[in-house]
């Protein structure tokens, strides 16, 4: 037996490669099992030992192997009743379909936000609703639902107000709204408190009584499943209208998954290789504009959708107008959607540069308070000119840098601080 193999799996250089580009070395991670879990996928599948390693290192069985690779959403998706509340938000749906109610699409101003209303306003608008879409502010309202927002939306008609990727702790703007008379579905992701707000139905596979294992998804992806369990409640009920491609869809949910840096793991992985199918088809006008425009020539890939397009849709949240996002991709002409492209890349070069000079500044006070105190445990900075849209990037950078929680506020000359 050689010297190598009486080293312990985590000592072993891998591949006989002592030393890599850097100067790091390469270590053996797969212990016996894994090992020969790998060799058992390498000869079952044909595939190539790299790829079978990382497959057994990721604890893929050897039958499973086909569906990891190849995830189909006939093999993954769940009923959609498996969500807590989504009965009710189905049933309330379909009667403002019914009854051709005015509906109002509450979203966020990330990739994720923007998507999903696109994803629900463009279902609602196939059947022949009056749909608003609002997106907040980023600077000027903040986060999910505020009080002026929801009556200036039941001032104008809505008597249903749906908020997607968002919501789930809204407890007095959605109080506010059942004081005016309108109902609240709730289609969210995020942590969700013991107390909920007062809503028809809060669906979130990540609130505290939902069992149905999906917290994984990003809102986009919940919205989908409200889709099918709604276009599921239409046809039960004998509406007898024709139908809405629910697949045509996915490749909103493809990138609001990348983009929303959720585990691509299940069905969120049969969301993403479906959607960049959908995505390479150029059948939305805003997805193959942006497209166009960031010159991306070849077809689009699942780092295309976290590198390229993700973020010129979050420039608008950033730095610009919130709402930018998501009429890109509810939009159905050529010309408007090349216009609403151009300025989201233009305000997507605009954010890269005012990143670039934060985190330079950042960067140079972080490293002056670790010189000064090396044992710091957090690292606080403030500047008066950071745009608020980008203390999040700032404070990411800095992390990256020194290894420490850093927090990072935009101080506006009102003396209103944004973190």
């Amino acid at each position: 037996m050689s010297e190598s193999a009486l080293q312990p799996a985590a000592s072993r250089p891998l591949f006989g490669v002592t030393r890599s580009a850097n100067g790091r070395r390469w270590a053996e991670r797969c212990d016996g099992a894994a090992a020969t879990l790998a060799m058992a996928i390498a000869q079952t599948h044909g595939v190539p030992e790299i790829v079978a390693r990382v497959l057994a290192g990721r604890g893929v069985a050897v039958g499973a192997v086909p569906g990891f690779l190849q995830p189909r959403l006939r093999d993954l998706m769940p009923d959609p009743g498996t969500l807590t509340d989504m009965g009710a938000a189905a049933e309330r749906l379909a009667r403002a379909v019914r009854t051709g109610e005015r509906v109002a699409v509450f979203g966020d101003y990330d990739v994720d936000g923007a998507c999903s209303a696109a994803l629900l306003a463009g279902f609602l608008q196939a059947h022949g609703l009056p749909v608003q879409v609002h997106i907040p502010d980023r600077v000027t309202e903040g986060y999910g639902p505020n009080v002026e927002a929801i009556r200036r939306l039941v001032a104008e008609g809505a008597s249903l107000i749906v908020t997607v990727d968002c919501g789930t702790a809204g407890h007095e703007p959605l109080a506010e709204a059942r004081r005016l008379g309108a109902d609240v579905v709730v289609l969210d992701h995020h942590g969700a408190p013991e107390e909920l707000p007062p809503a028809v139905a809060i669906v979130n596979p990540n609130r505290q009584d939902d069992l149905s294992g999906l917290g994984h998804l990003c809102a986009a992806g919940v919205v989908f499943m409200l889709l099918v369990a709604l276009a599921r409640e239409l046809r039960r009920n004998g509406e007898g209208r024709p139908e809405p491609d629910l697949l045509a869809g996915l490749d909103l949910v493809a990138l609001a998954t990348v983009a929303d840096v959720v585990p691509l793991v299940g069905l969120n992985r049969a969301f993403v290789r479906q959607g960049l199918t959908v995505m390479r088809q150029r059948r939305r006008p805003g997805l193959a504009a942006l497209a166009d425009v960031a010159g991306l020539a070849a077809a689009p890939e699942a780092w295309h959708l976290g590198y390229i397009l993700g973020p010129r849709i979050n420039a608008g949240g950033r730095i610009g107008d919130s709402s930018l996002g998501a009429r890109l991709l509810l939009t159905v002409e050529a010309a408007e959607a090349e216009g609403i492209a151009r300025r989201l890349d233009e305000l997507n070069r605009e954010r890269q540069a005012i990143e670039q000079a934060a985190v330079e500044e950042a960067l140079a006070r972080a490293g002056i308070l670790v010189e000064a105190t090396p044992d710091l445990a957090a690292i606080v900075l403030d500047g008066p000119d950071w745009h608020p849209g980008i203390v999040g990037l700032v404070a990411a950078r800095v992390t990256e840098r020194h290894g420490r929680p850093t927090f990072a506020f935009a101080t506006r000359p009102d003396g209103t601080i944004t973190g």
